[in-house]
């Protein structure tokens, strides 16, 4: 198979894991009270980089049948990694890191890996004609630990080297893994072994290109002076040899071991504000892996390198904290501009929109995230309002059969709330559907969250949840309303940077306001986008073909990356949203609608005061909400 017909670029060998990340900095780990939940292992770390750098990587490894296993498949399925070799083991459980941030230099670690999937790896996994699909394979140290693993990983190898693939090799040395520390020791980098090094130094040959920091060219040269420990690597492999030396950047060695750093070109690293150096090593490999496989030349692909590994370290986690190619690329066309990476508004704005985990090319929403006109309709019914979340439940179950006879998939979602729609939001979520929450108190001006603070409640949600905040908003409102409004808006936009979840903001002119023209909506936009603020998504009422196209473009100028806009229904006759969605139609940034009352209204009306049973309910909102869904397919066309 020639390189023009490879189906992958690089297949990844080694540690996948889970990593649980405490989340209280500078806290010791018997004190922390949360964790996040990360892609984790220097293999799984790798080949989750590589893929948002633009290369097809692949992972081979071993994860368990339960829950984490099926996480970090999905975590690499949606980065593009393929995953054809990742056996699922029916007999060990996934592998789990348990780590804390106590300061730039403690790191406690605790590694959970007693007969862990990944270890498992035998050598009747490796199949030849999957890697020889491949331009490359990428190894990790660990792996070389255990007789069982190291048979699978020397099977590869040899198939590699039978078929002319280039091989790599992180180092990635870990004494606790090689058995050389207390279990609970996972912080430890270095610790000599002479066992280790003629382990390491028995299979060096294979490799094309061995990467490592000073200490585990230490381990793998038997000598602590790390020009000594090159020098005697160099005798056992002809591989270049890429030395990191931490902030000041990496050395390439293609020939002879030099007698002096003065005599070695260094290719200088990035300064930042270090919060956590774990997985820098590994996103340091990512970048290398692509600049070299793609023939960049070492200059080139040392910059990807050294940048990728100076994002991750300004950053919480290993395999999220991982720069997008979009992201990468930015920065090194203004690196020497970028002093503070980490506090770059930019590049932590591309870091979040290119790491989103769903593609929304189409929405059509029904929106019951009411509360206050639900629990209207009860009263005049005569009813008490505990009636209303089984009626959400019932709508929930109408869009579902909607969207199932519609053949919705991938273009469905639901608005809904907390206050009474709490059973239904647990019942879709994990579904696949797009779920928006509202945060604001219903019918507020100026602005006010419902349940308290945007931080208190978004750590309690799901990370799929959209946070929806709908704002009556006025450009000829006082100045201190404005200011009010704004302030709040923007503790929901940073709130929602933090938790990393979407923001979708629903902007309405005050029907109080006599003057309700629809060019204020443009003029509002830009306040907000000049504001900083930079929605995920955009809720709008139906305008003109004229105004679609002014907003469009403030948001081709402001936020290119932008999910795009949905039309609001404001309880309108069908008639009157079907002109809306043609007036819309020819605008790419409208991605379709998210719509309530007019699909629910009456027939929830109707429900409350006993003139439908539930299922007559759901017929009724289910023909509702499929009407919609035709208006605005033939609108789009």
């Amino acid at each position: 198979m020639s390189t023009q017909q490879k189906r992958l670029d690089v297949i990844c060998i080694g540690r996948i894991a889970v990593d649980l990340y405490g989340q209280q900095i500078g806290a010791r780990l018997e004190d922390m009270s949360t964790f996040a939940k990360y892609l984790g292992g220097s293999s799984g770390n790798v080949a989750y980089g590589t893929a948002i750098q633009g290369l097809r990587s692949a992972m081979l490894a071993r994860v368990g049948d339960e829950h984490n296993g099926r996480f970090l498949r999905e975590a690499l399925n949606r980065v593009g990694c393929n995953t054809d070799g990742l056996i699922t083991d029916k007999h060990r459980l996934t592998g789990l890191v348990i780590l804390g941030i106590k300061d730039e230099e403690t790191f406690p670690l605790i590694f959970y890996r007693d007969n862990c999937a990944d270890m498992g790896l035998i050598p009747e996994d490796i199949d030849e004609d999957f890697i020889t699909s491949s331009r490359a394979v990428a190894v990790t140290g660990t792996h070389l630990s255990h007789p069982q693993t190291r048979a699978a990983v020397l099977k590869a190898l040899d198939i590699a080297r039978r078929n002319g693939l280039r091989t790599a090799l992180d180092i990635d040395y870990r004494p606790v893994l090689w058995g050389l520390t207390s279990l609970g020791d996972g912080e430890t980098r270095f610790i000599a072994s002479e066992q280790v090094t003629r382990q390491l130094q028995e299979v060096v040959h294979y490799f094309d290109l061995i990467v490592g920091t000073e200490e585990e060219f230490h381990i793998a040269g038997g000598s602590t002076d790390t020009l000594v420990a090159l020098k005697n690597v160099r005798q056992a492999t002809q591989a270049t040899l890429v030395c990191k030396r931490g902030p000041l950047g990496c050395v390439v060695f293609e020939g002879e071991i030099p007698d002096a750093w003065e005599e070695t070109t260094l290719h200088c690293g990035v300064r930042v504000e270090v919060l956590n150096v774990l997985g820098a090593g590994d996103a340091f490999m990512s970048g290398l892996l692509r600049g070299w496989l793609n023939d960049e030349g070492w200059e080139q692909a040392c910059r990807y390198a050294n940048a990728c590994g100076a994002l991750v370290v300004s950053r919480h986690g290993c395999a999220p904290a991982m720069p997008t190619r979009a992201e990468l690329d930015d920065f090194l066309s203004r690196d020497n501009e970028v002093k503070r990476p980490d506090l770059d508004a930019r590049l932590n704005h591309l870091h979040r929109v290119t790491t989103r985990k769903q593609p929304w090319p189409e929405l059509n929403v029904f929106a019951f995230d009411h509360r206050k006109q639900l629990a209207d309709m009860a009263r005049e019914a005569g009813v008490d309002e505990s009636q209303v979340p089984a009626l959400k439940v019932l709508l929930l179950k109408a869009a579902e059969e909607a969207a199932h006879d519609a053949g919705l998939e991938s273009k469905s979602g639901i608005l809904a709330d907390t206050t009474y729609g709490q059973k239904a939001l647990n019942a879709i979520t994990g579904k696949g559907w797009w779920i928006g929450r509202p945060v604001e108190l219903p019918g507020s001006r100026p602005l006010r969250l419902e349940h308290g603070n945007i931080g208190s409640q978004l750590i309690d949600w799901p990370a799929e949840h959209v946070v929806k905040c709908l704002v009556f908003y006025h450009p000829q409102d006082s100045v201190e309303m404005r200011k009010e409004q704004d302030d709040l808006l923007l503790d929901v936009w940073h709130g929602c940077n933090k938790s990393g979840h979407e923001l979708l903001l629903e902007v309405i002119l005050p029907e109080s306001h006599p003057d309700r023209s629809e060019a204020h909506y443009v003029t509002m936009l830009s306040h907000f986008y000049q504001l900083g603020i930079k929605p995920d998504w955009w809720k709008l009422p139906p305008l003109s073909a004229e105004s679609w196209q002014a907003i469009s473009g403030l948001i081709e100028q402001h936020d290119p990356y932008c999910r795009g806009i949905l039309l609001l229904g404001l309880d309108a006759p069908e008639e009157k949203l079907k002109a809306g969605f043609a007036a819309a139609a020819q605008a790419p940034w409208v991605k379709g609608f998210a719509v309530g009352r007019t699909i629910f209204g009456q027939p929830s009306r109707q429900w409350l005061q006993g003139e439908l049973d539930d299922k007559a309910l759901v017929e009724k909102v289910k023909g509702n909400y499929l009407r919609l869904i035709d208006y605005w397919r033939a609108a789009r066309g």
